[in-house]
This record gives structure tokens, sequence and C-alpha cells, in this order.
């Protein structure tokens, strides 16, 4: 009994950090204007972001989450964590067949490198005018 506690407890945890993450990806890049070495961790972040909604993979802190769950008697669930926690944040009523499409996983991927890209540029830009 102890042990499932410890491990939902640790699940849960897991699904803040990974929230925390998310945001940082999209995020992270105005983070940057203030602390510049920043760059060092966000650029890999974001692109690893973008990619995961690319390439359709599934982040490896999902797996984690789901393998913690299971431990603490509770049940996994299928798709990745964008899928089970964002999207029923943005649209709360959007039952789909099949749940939410590949091509806005793929939009998603896309906009986070653009937003990012942008955010750069312009950080660029500003070091570039000094």
């Amino acid at each position: 009994m102890l042990w499932t506690m410890q491990y939902r407890i640790l699940s849960d945890s897991v699904v803040v950090i990974h929230f925390l993450f998310i945001l940082f990806v999209v995020f992270g890049g105005f983070l940057v204007f203030r602390w510049p070495k920043i760059a060092w961790l966000h650029i890999p972040a974001f692109l690893w972001g973008g990619l995961i909604g690319i390439a359709g993979w599934i982040c490896p802190l999902t797996y984690l989450e789901n393998d913690l769950r299971i431990l603490s008697a509770e049940s996994g669930y299928p798709g990745g964590f964008v899928e089970r926690y964002i999207i029923p944040l943005i649209y709360p009523d959007m039952l789909l067949p099949g749940g939410f499409p590949r091509y806005g996983f793929i939009a998603i991927g896309i906009a986070v490198l653009i937003i990012n890209a942008g955010i750069y540029w312009r950080i660029r830009k500003k070091l570039t005018d000094l």
C-alpha cells in the first residue's frame, strides 16, 4: 500500500515536470532575452519538442509516467502526454473519432519551431544592433 502511494506521487511528479518542460519548450525563448545562457538548454529542448510533434514520437517522460502509474496499481494510457493532458485543456469538448488528428500534432511541432526561430532571430538582431 505504501509503495502504491509512493509510485502515485512519483507519477504525478512526472506529470508536473513534463508540463513544465513543455512550457519551457514553448516559452523558454522569452527567458533567453533576460538570461542568454539559458539558450544552451532551450535550443535542444525546443528542437526536441518540435521534432516529437512532427515525427509523431512519444516522449520518454510519458513512458516513465505510464510505468509509474502501472506500479501504483493504476492504468497507463495510450498516446502521448499532449494528447492526454494538453489538448483537453485547449479543446475540452473535442471528441473526435480516433482522437486529435495527426496533422494537428505536425502543426504544433512546426509552430514550436517557427515561434522559437522567430524569437532567436529577434535575439540575434538585437545583439547585432548593439
